[in-house]
């Protein structure tokens, strides 16, 4: 929308006419402006045609002409508008027919909450332009998922659960080399351990080590009983961000319902709109009206790569953009530890590891030593909030991948100390590990489905995706605080045997043959 605004000739004059903003002000603060209402102007559509990318998916933001944006809301309304996409000529309309019959002179109105009939949520979503205080409500009361969520979620996933008894005797009894199959050819290319033998066919394996999600549990632990699987069930409870804020959020066992933050201090306060938003915008009002810190970043479900992520410090922004898919409100960080990048300054930075559970009950839970960081391409403050390379960390994707700025870990970690003296690294990957461990006991805390299943021939690996902030410890010393962002199923570990080509020969080692002399792994837990 900025660069639109600063390219095409007599738009910003246009929207502002529309938005009835006075236009006697600097170019930069009627931007500001337009930015910032035009979330009471747009609407959405979404596309969805057979071999649709992620990308594909994500919403459409458009903004009606003048006569279309002047209909305002009623509950009872005159109209029903709704776009309309014609595939041939790949054009967009929008259609308006009447609900009732007018006379000359009546005016047009539609429902800007059509379809809702929950009053508390109608206010909810009316919010952007009718006023509503919602203050009275408990942010954290009736938050938490429950059981039902899980089993629902099972459901859905079509996914059955092993049975108890299935069992089988370790690799370590086995004669090696232990046959592997695998479908991953950055696997195939990098699992050189002569202790290890690569098949072409799943049914000669001893390992199956595949991409493709298992969901038939049940029939893989009675027909292969003896086969290892890279995959445990139900452990979606970590890799769908709001069930990792569920998850999370279970470790704290005395939330305070009046409490404007919510889970563990390693976790950021997070809500899921479309069962909480009442409970969101009740937070969000009284941090407002307490002078607190507002910003919040918005998150599918079950997306990737930044898709469909905005952060923002306006609530009529969060409602509107919380109406494109299921999202999660996360409070947004707004004191990061920040990097030093010679070629730009302060720039924010996520932290990437990878974790290896080999065990659900007992917990056994490997960390791998050597870390992925990647930074923001712009100096950080909290403004311009939907600039990408000020706010996100992820350059991997961008179009021709040119903003790419690489740090090896071994490089980073002098530079780093250099930069903070008083905080060793070892200590603050100590405390990082910490919240793996206890990120990891409150998934196992409950069996399947309301948590990672135990199965005794699964191991896995995730990618964990974390920022350091500024926190105050309990003697009121200065800390960085890990914060956990997101756990990754499957991650993609092109980057990984590129600068350590043994990486899978030591996640298979400590994984399947509890090997960890002279490898960069650490058992956790």
């Amino acid at each position: 929308a900025r660069l639109h605004l600063q390219q095409v000739p007599g738009l910003m004059g246009r929207m502002a006419d529309m938005m009835d903003i006075c236009q006697d002000s600097s170019q930069e603060e009627l931007m500001e402006r337009v930015m910032d209402e035009m979330w009471r102007f747009t609407w959405h559509y979404n596309l969805t045609f057979p071999g649709a990318t992620a990308d594909d998916k994500t919403a459409f933001w458009y903004v009606n002409d003048e006569f279309g944006s002047r209909i305002q809301h009623c509950a009872d309304p005159t109209c029903r508008m709704v776009p309309f996409y014609y595939v041939p000529t790949k054009t967009s309309y929008t259609l308006l027919w009447l609900l009732q019959d007018m006379d000359s002179g009546d005016e047009v109105t539609r429902d800007f909450a059509e379809g809702i009939t929950d009053e508390t949520e109608r206010k909810c979503r009316l919010l952007p332009w009718v006023q509503e205080d919602l203050s009275h409500i408990s942010p954290n009361e009736g938050t938490a998922a429950d059981d039902s969520f899980y089993w629902n979620l099972l459901s859905h996933c079509r996914e059955t659960l092993p049975i108890p008894e299935a069992t089988a005797n370790p690799l370590t009894n086995k004669q090696g080399p232990y046959k592997v199959y695998t479908d991953i050819q950055v696997i195939r290319d990098n699992l050189t351990d002569s202790r290890f033998h690569l098949v072409d066919e799943d049914g000669q394996a001893d390992i199956v080590w595949t991409k493709e999600h298992l969901r038939d549990f049940k029939t893989f632990s009675i027909k292969q009983p003896d086969i290892y699987i890279n995959q445990f069930p139900c452990e979606g409870v970590l890799t769908v961000k709001d069930c990792l804020a569920y998850v999370g959020q279970r470790a704290v066992t005395n939330q305070d319902p009046e409490a404007l933050e919510n889970g563990p201090r390693w976790l950021p306060t997070t809500f899921n709109l479309p069962y909480a938003l009442p409970q969101f915008v009740s937070c969000f009002q009284q941090r407002e009206a307490r002078g607190l810190d507002n910003h919040w970043i918005l998150k599918p479900w079950n997306l990737a790569r930044g898709l469909d992520t905005q952060v923002t410090d306006k609530l009529h922004q969060v409602i509107r953009l919380s109406q494109t898919a299921p999202k999660v409100a996360c409070k947004y960080l707004e004191d990061p530890v920040l990097y030093y990048r010679e070629d730009v300054g302060l720039v924010k930075m996520d932290i990437r590891y990878i974790v290896m559970l080999g065990s659900v009950r007992p917990l056994k839970l490997y960390a791998y030593r050597v870390f992925w960081l990647r930074f923001a391409n712009q100096p950080f403050s909290l403004d311009h909030l939907d600039e990408y390379e000020k706010h996100f960390t992820v350059m991997n994707y961008t179009e021709g991948g040119t903003k790419l700025h690489q740090v090896h870990y071994d490089d980073f970690i002098p530079i780093f100390e250099n930069q903070y003296p008083d905080f060793p690294w070892k200590d603050v990957e100590a405390s990082i590990f910490n919240a793996f461990k206890e990120l990891f006991e409150s998934a196992v805390s409950r069996d399947a489905p309301f948590g990672i299943g135990h199965y005794a021939m699964s191991r896995s690996l995730y990618a964990i995706d974390l920022m350091l902030k500024w926190d105050r410890n309990e003697r009121g010393g200065r800390i960085m605080q890990p914060m956990l962002l997101e756990v990754n199923y499957m991650p993609d570990c092109d980057r990984a045997c590129k600068y350590h080509p043994n990486f899978f020969n030591d996640i298979f080692s400590a994984l399947f043959l509890d090997d960890m002399s002279d490898r960069p792994v650490t058992l956790i837990s």
